[in-house]
């Protein structure tokens, strides 16, 4: 630790006169200027506060081995870890390909990820299990929106949904990868994905009672 040292500074200071209704009562003439003497010690930075940031250890506190006991030592690796795809959610994953030797996606494992999903529903049909989800639309031209957001939507990520605009005002949207004949991951990615879409100006408008 480095010794302390220290250095003197004289300063003469000359105060302004001060005016004091005592001093006026008993003299009759303002305060006269005053010249003060200041002796100033100046110290280093490891007096009484010691050093401002980092500083070595204490030969007490490396025998205390205290360095064993906080977050990090000098040995410590860091690394900056990239999310994994299970860190992500739905939304933020993008398809992969998919083989057809791949087997479909289990019953356990798609009422899963289905809680992950809103507004969609299982069907096990004999082609094997679907992701369906409804929509119900104010009139006919916002249905063709909805049709056309989905499918923006879905363009980038190569795996499409099949879209019906059904009577009376109604969008039904079914996801399966044909290719393995039942459900795969991208199914509910794209389902996360089309979960996303603004659709409350294409809704209904709600009756109010008075």
């Amino acid at each position: 630790m480095a010794s302390t040292s220290a250095a003197y500074l004289s300063l003469s200071l000359l105060l302004p006169p001060i005016s004091s209704p005592r001093h006026h009562l008993l003299t009759g003439f303002p305060h006269p200027s005053t010249r003060v003497s200041l002796r100033t010690r100046a110290v280093s930075a490891d007096d009484f506060l010691g050093d401002f940031g980092a500083r070595d250890p204490f030969p007490a506190e490396i025998a205390s081995g205290f360095a064993e006991k906080v977050l990090g030592n000098v040995d410590t690796e860091h690394k900056i870890l990239i999310p994994n795809a299970s860190a992500l959610s739905l939304a933020q994953q993008d398809c992969s390909p998919v083989s057809p030797l791949q087997p479909p996606m289990s019953l356990d494992d798609a009422t899963a990820l289905l809680k992950k999903v809103v507004g969609w529903r299982l069907l096990d049909e004999e082609g094997g299990l679907k992701l369906r989800c409804l929509w119900k639309v104010k009139d006919f031209r916002s249905g063709v929106e909805l049709v056309n957001r989905i499918y923006k939507v879905t363009e980038a990520t190569g795996h499409f949904p099949s879209l019906h605009l059904e009577e009376p005002n109604q969008v039904r949207a079914e996801l399966w990868t044909s290719s393995i004949g039942g459900l795969s991951m991208n199914d509910f990615i794209v389902a996360a994905k089309i979960d996303g879409i603004r659709t409350s100006d294409l809704a209904p408008r709600k009756r109010v009672w008075a």
